[in-house]
């Protein structure tokens, strides 16, 4: 699989990621399925497992796609030293709602409950600020992270859900190495607010989240003319045109697009060797974009 260097350090993570939620969420499959899916997604190559402490039902569920992915790490026969784990902290799941909680406290409790849930021998690879509090500054929110990393819990730190204002905020803490907002043809906010742009400029990694537009997306996505089109003339999935469009936007780009299935994954892979023409992704702008 192709690769990228993750922002201006010297790691390296495989250009496609997989997006782990779905694994954890509301029709999750068993655990046993769930661990396939990882293992398939590693035997192709990728190296980036995105996560997040609150990828899970509720509360009581805390933690779950994190110990599901520790598990099959260390079920997996072959060399795990490269892969990249990437979670998050700063939603919380009462009720199975969706909350931010960027209480310094929380976030401190959270990281070393992610540490734990990871397996405790490492640095958790990636922590990242899943969204802002309005409750609390950002500088606020990111000194337990400052401290996790000084007290090596953390090796690399990225934002989540920000602006252009608060990832420079942030980095005048401490080094930043991705942002994950949401970015697909139907949220086209990172090239609008230049949170897209910056990230390019100052070799930031990013992680473009519900790359596909979700499911109910990808269940319409035989609507859009020009994308059929091209999916029947190049011979790939509707699904394969929307993640090459994504990495045509910016070399910083590194989709991370979600899986439950074999299918999924497999396909979602091969979108790396699919490469759109500038009319081809302006027809996609016209066609799908807002």
């Amino acid at each position: 699989m192709k690769t990228k260097t993750l922002g201006t350090t010297d790691v390296v993570i495989s250009a496609m990621g997989l997006g782990a939620m779905p694994l954890s969420l509301n029709e999750r499959p068993p655990e046993q399925e769930a661990i396939a899916v990882i293992h398939r997604a590693l035997d192709l190559g990728v190296t980036l497992v995105d996560t997040a402490d609150s990828y899970c039902l509720n509360e009581e569920d805390k933690h779950h796609n994190e110990k599901l992915i520790a598990k099959a790490l260390s079920l997996y026969s072959k060399d795990t030293s490269k892969i990249m784990v990437a979670t998050k902290g700063g939603l919380i799941r009462p009720g199975g709602d969706w909350k931010v909680n960027g209480d310094p406290q929380h976030l401190r409790k959270t990281i070393r409950e992610s540490h734990e849930a990871l397996g405790a021998e490492n640095a958790i690879p990636l922590w990242q600020l899943h969204a802002t509090d309005p409750r609390f500054p950002i500088e606020a929110s990111l000194q337990p992270v400052r401290e996790a990393v000084d007290e090596g819990l953390i090796r690399l730190v990225g934002l989540s859900n920000v602006t252009v204002d608060e990832i420079e905020r942030a980095r005048k803490l401490l080094p930043i190495v991705s942002i994950q907002n949401q970015f697909n043809p139907w949220c086209r906010r990172p090239e609008k607010d230049a949170a897209l742009e910056y990230c390019e400029k100052e070799q930031l990694t990013f992680f473009p989240w519900s790359p596909l537009g979700g499911s109910y997306r990808v269940k319409q996505l035989n609507q859009f003319r020009k994308v059929t089109e091209l999916a029947h003339l190049k011979n790939v999935s509707p699904q394969q045109v929307i993640l090459a469009w994504l990495i045509s936007k910016s070399p910083c780009v590194v989709p991370i697009p979600g899986a439950r299935r074999f299918a999924s994954i497999e396909d979602s892979a091969k979108a790396l060797d699919l490469r759109l023409t500038s009319d081809e992704v302006e027809q996609i702008d016209l066609e799908v974009g807002n």
